[in-house]
């Protein structure tokens, strides 16, 4: 079960730095314009995939494993059936959450994340979460 909006904005507030796996150079798609979005509200964007290059002004590293600087929160853009993997990689890094995409669910994931130390968010977009969380706060 995913955090309830208190323990949503706590992440937010905590994160600095977002890990995003699958990140991508194709500016459609939402693994582009997500880390895009977040990177404009301040998180800094640690884009993940073997294909390297450049992506938001940041390198793009290989693999997980081999990001250099602390990491709160791994955003995952990748198949369900690869999450298990990612989680192992977020836990060895000492990431302190595992956030996987709309459409994304995987228990195997959440729990390796889970035993890991890891707070787990399944199925839900980081962006527009984060939207939405905004908007209902100028609301309240």
């Amino acid at each position: 079960m995913n955090p309830d909006d208190d323990g949503l904005r706590r992440i937010y507030a905590e994160a600095k730095t977002i890990a995003v796996v699958g990140a991508s150079h194709k500016e459609l798609r939402p693994a582009h314009t997500i880390p895009a979005y977040l990177q404009r509200q301040g998180y800094r964007i640690v884009p993940v995939n073997p294909r390297g290059g450049e992506l938001f002004g940041e390198p793009v590293v290989p693999s997980l494993r081999e990001v250099d600087v602390p990491v709160d929160v791994v955003d995952v853009f990748r198949r369900s059936s690869e999450t298990p993997e990612v989680a192992r990689d977020a836990v060895a890094i000492g990431a302190k959450v595992l956030w996987l995409q709309e459409g994304i669910r995987n228990d195997e994931a959440a729990a390796i994340a889970e035993a890991g130390g890891l707070t787990v968010v399944m199925d839900l977009c980081m962006g527009e979460t984060h939207k939405r969380l905004r908007r209902h706060r100028r609301h309240e």
